[in-house]
């Protein structure tokens, strides 16, 4: 199955359990299935119409905090996460791989139950849009972090600090992170 294929079904399931989706979510996800079925390269940098990214966000093993990284190139707070590779077989490993990398934390899983939410972001030309399609990343017991070359810091935030050094998007993320964790608020 190439990886194209594995997002489409991704997303087809996208949000059929029994918490359903949202208006907003539900039309992100058409959008993405659209884009796909018309971009047989959509999954790549290279689609200058917008391409899926897939991201995670890795939250420590008490469920408290999470770790961001401060983006080099955009000066932001955000998850881990980045473009799809061919050596990517799905969308979960391209997230794991992203966040594996960006986080230097080996041993990350993703819980079972697929991506928590979807964000489409724009970008500088000559592409024009991220698709991004989000998961949750667990931190393992004793989990030390080491910055990558694409960070300026990566830092452990609790809950109630995210929306002081965030984006709205990351806020959102961690919200819909701790409804797919079974977390109240």
């Amino acid at each position: 199955m190439s990886l194209h294929d594995d997002a489409v079904l991704v997303l087809k399931g996208y949000g059929s359990g029994e918490d359903g989706l949202d208006a907003a979510q539900t039309e992100l996800r058409q959008d993405y299935l659209d884009h796909l079925a018309r971009h047989p390269d959509g999954m790549w940098k290279a689609c200058e119409a917008g391409h899926l990214t897939a991201s995670a966000l890795v939250v420590d093993p008490e469920r408290g905090r999470v770790l961001l990284t401060l983006h080099r190139k955009l000066r932001m707070w955000l998850q881990m996460g980045g473009h799809c590779e061919p050596g990517d077989g799905t969308l979960a490993a391209a997230a794991l791989r992203e966040a594996t990398e960006e986080s230097g934390i080996t041993g990350l899983t993703l819980p079972a139950g697929g991506p928590v939410a979807l964000d489409r972001h724009p970008i500088p030309a000559p592409c024009h849009w991220h698709l991004d399609v989000q998961y949750v990343a667990l931190a393992p017991s004793g989990a030390a972090e080491r910055i990558s070359d694409e960070s300026l810091d990566l830092r452990w935030f609790a809950y109630d600090e995210v929306a002081g050094v965030a984006d709205s998007s990351v806020v959102r993320l961690l919200e819909r992170t701790r409804a797919a964790l079974g977390e109240g608020r």
